[in-house]
This record gives structure tokens, sequence and C-alpha cells, in this order.
């Protein structure tokens, strides 16, 4: 495998992104970040890289610790038993290099053998590289494992499955200037990728803020992901009956777009730094922004998604039994020191204070299932206390 030093130069995307823009004239700010991350052969997500752990750009909370996919393994479990039927589907997309998927997989196959035998996990995957990656890592569970497009989910029961998907999706970007919202263009200045305030190419991004009843204030920049709109209602109408778990990093609309949030949140990750620079080697790092949660709540009601849990992902964690989990972990381990490792590993998954696990919000939809009772909406008073001496 190469390392990321020999393919942090992507001078053909930068070529062709100048092209564009000197064909178009200039081009949008989401349409030049979906070609850093998405172009066919040189985008961030498409072209061979290690992109997660250590050696990659960033964590995720399953690249963290097997326990937050053993945990959502439980949640999974009681959508079965709520669905009753035969066969349950579960469906990620994104799935990275699979490590939730085997973590839920190996937990299902271990705590409820009858359980994993009726499980289909489909894959969501577009980028050729992912799906090599994730046919190695999954190898003892190719029985149950298949790859498929978003499409192909047509009618499917189970639950659709995203971490860290969403933010991901090309965004527009916007800044409210003497009254008027204006879009951010890519156009070049000296030989140098710079930024262009234009009226929008459509009216879509106007009509974003009056749907959701709240919009950036005078002078403020911000993130419009229609993607995610479009996402959202897409999976809605293919979903005949059963979830969607959303897990990412994100807001309520009233705080995504707070006055005190003056120039958005669009980030870039490159080796474990972050930067607020997307024009740096493009397609050699990532672009994210934060997720509206309130437009993923309000789009998928409009196809029969209802709202059933959203929270932060610490209470998420803690309501499928991250507390018992951890104990029953720590007594495996006889050394003093590992267990205190662990302890700290573990800690990242919910740290409310910045971290994880308040940064992560969960967001869980159901179709045609009522309102159940979700294992991870037990509030925190009504878990079990860890036994004394513990």
């Amino acid at each position: 495998m190469r390392g990321n030093e020999a393919i942090d130069s992507k001078p053909q995307l930068e070529a062709e992104i100048r092209r564009r823009i000197a064909d178009e004239g200039g081009i949008s700010f989401a349409d030049y970040m979906a070609l850093c991350l998405y172009h066919p052969e040189y985008g961030y997500y498409m072209a061979p890289r290690t992109r997660i752990g250590k050696e990659g750009d960033f964590f995720t909370s399953s690249s963290v610790h097997s326990l937050f996919g053993r945990l959502l393994a439980r949640q999974l479990r009681q959508m079965g038993e709520i669905l009753g039927k035969d066969d349950f589907t579960i469906a990620e997309q994104g799935a990275g290099e699979g490590h939730l998927c085997l973590d839920i997989l190996d937990a299902l196959a271990e705590e409820d053998p009858e359980f994993y035998g009726r499980v289909r996990y489909l894959l969501v995957e577009i980028s050729p590289d992912n799906r090599s990656r994730q046919r190695q890592r999954l190898d003892r569970h190719l029985p149950r494992v298949d790859w498929c497009r978003l499409e192909d989910l047509q009618g499917m029961e189970g639950c659709v499955l995203s971490n860290e998907l969403i933010d991901a999706f090309p965004v527009h970007l916007v800044e409210k200037r003497d009254g008027e919202l204006l879009e951010v263009y890519v156009t070049e200045s000296a030989g140098e990728l710079t930024e262009e305030l234009r009226p929008p190419a459509t009216e879509a991004l106007a009509d974003h803020f009056h749907w959701l009843g709240v919009a950036p204030v005078e002078g403020n920049r911000a993130e419009v992901n229609l993607e995610a709109r479009r996402w959202v209602a897409e999976v809605g109408r293919l979903l005949g009956r059963g979830f969607v778990l959303t897990v990412d990093y994100g807001y309520p609309a009233a705080e995504l777009y707070a006055p005190f949030r003056r120039n958005g949140t669009l980030m870039c990750y490159h080796r474990h730094c972050s930067s607020d620079d997307p024009y740096r080697n493009p397609g050699a790092q990532d672009i994210t922004a934060h997720v509206d949660f309130t437009a993923l709540e309000r789009e998928g009601e409009g196809v029969g998604l209802v709202p059933l849990y959203f929270g932060e992902q610490y209470r998420f964690l803690m309501g499928l039994g991250f507390v018992e989990a951890l104990i029953e972990l720590q007594a495996r381990e006889s050394d003093p020191k590992r267990a205190q490792a662990l302890r700290l590993t573990l800690k990242n998954l919910i740290m409310p204070d910045g971290g994880m696990g308040e940064t992560f919000k969960v967001l869980v939809q159901g179709k045609g299932v009522g309102r159940p009772d979700l294992l991870c909406a037990r509030a925190l008073r009504d878990l079990p206390l860890p036994p004394l001496g513990m």
C-alpha cells in the first residue's frame, strides 16, 4: 500500500478544476467540493488512500473501538424484534473500510447467532478502493454481505445505517450581505484558486431557508446541504418498512445557523490536522460540514419517516449499555495499565465536552413501525447501576 505522502498532490485533478473554471467562468463551491471528494479517478474518496485511523487523516467512532459497533448491534437486534420478520436487512452507506460492519456482524454472530443467520448486510459504496478494502476485511462474513446501489434498496425492510456519511456531501456556501443571500463561487486569480460572491444560480438556496424557518444573519457565512435533503427523501421512499439510523456531527438548524457561528462549519482534515482552507491540495484532504438534523427530520417526515430519537452520541451509547459493557471489558483485562488504556480509549466515544460524545448526534427515524420505545432512548436515570465495588 502506498503511503499518503506519495498521493498528497493531485495535479491532474487541479488541472481539471482549473479547466472547468475557465470554461464556465467559475464554479459553485458545491461543484468544487464534489470534484475534490468524488472525481472518479482523483477524488479524495475514490482514489486509493488510507483515510481512517492512525495512518490516515481522521478517526471515526467505529475506528476508535469495536464497542461502538457492538452497542449498535444491540439496537439493531431490537429493531429486528420490532419488525418481527424472518429476514432483517441492514443497509450501510458510506461504510469506509468496513470497520463498523465488521464489528456489528462479529457482535451478532457471537451474541445472537439465530438473528445473525437472518441478517442480510448490504453495503452501498461508490468507491472502488473502499469496496476492495471492505471485501478483504469482511472475508469471514461474506455469506451475509453484498454490495448494491442505493436504488436497489427499493422496498427493503430493516435499517438504513450511516456513520459520518452526510457530513461529506457537497455543500453550497452562502453569505448574507446587505440583506441579500449570495453564493460562493470558486474562480482563479493570478494563478491561485480564489472565491467570489455572486447571486445564487438556483432559487433552491433561498427557498431552503424559507422552508427551514432559519437563516444566516447579516455578515455570516453558512453551508446549505441540499444533497442531504435529496438523500433522506430518497431513502424514505425506498424503505418499505423499518428504520433510518444516522450518526454524524452536527446540530439542529437553530444552532447550526446561530448568529455566533460567523464562518459556518466547513473544515478540512489531512493527517489528523484540521484547517479551514479547502483550496489546499485539492483531492488530498477531506472536506466536511456539520449536518443540519432539523432538515433531515423535516424532509423525512414528508416521505413517511417519523422521528423516533435524536440526541448526543454519549446518551445514545449510554442507553445501549455503555457503562455495563465497559465494566465487562475491564473485568477481562488483568493488566492495570491496559485496563487504564482501555478506559481512556473508550472515553473518546462519550466525552461530552467538545468530544465525540457531544459533537456527534444520532437520529433514528421510523417508517411503518409506530412509536416504539427504543433501547437507545432509555433515560440515564433509568439505567441499571454497576455492581458495588466496580
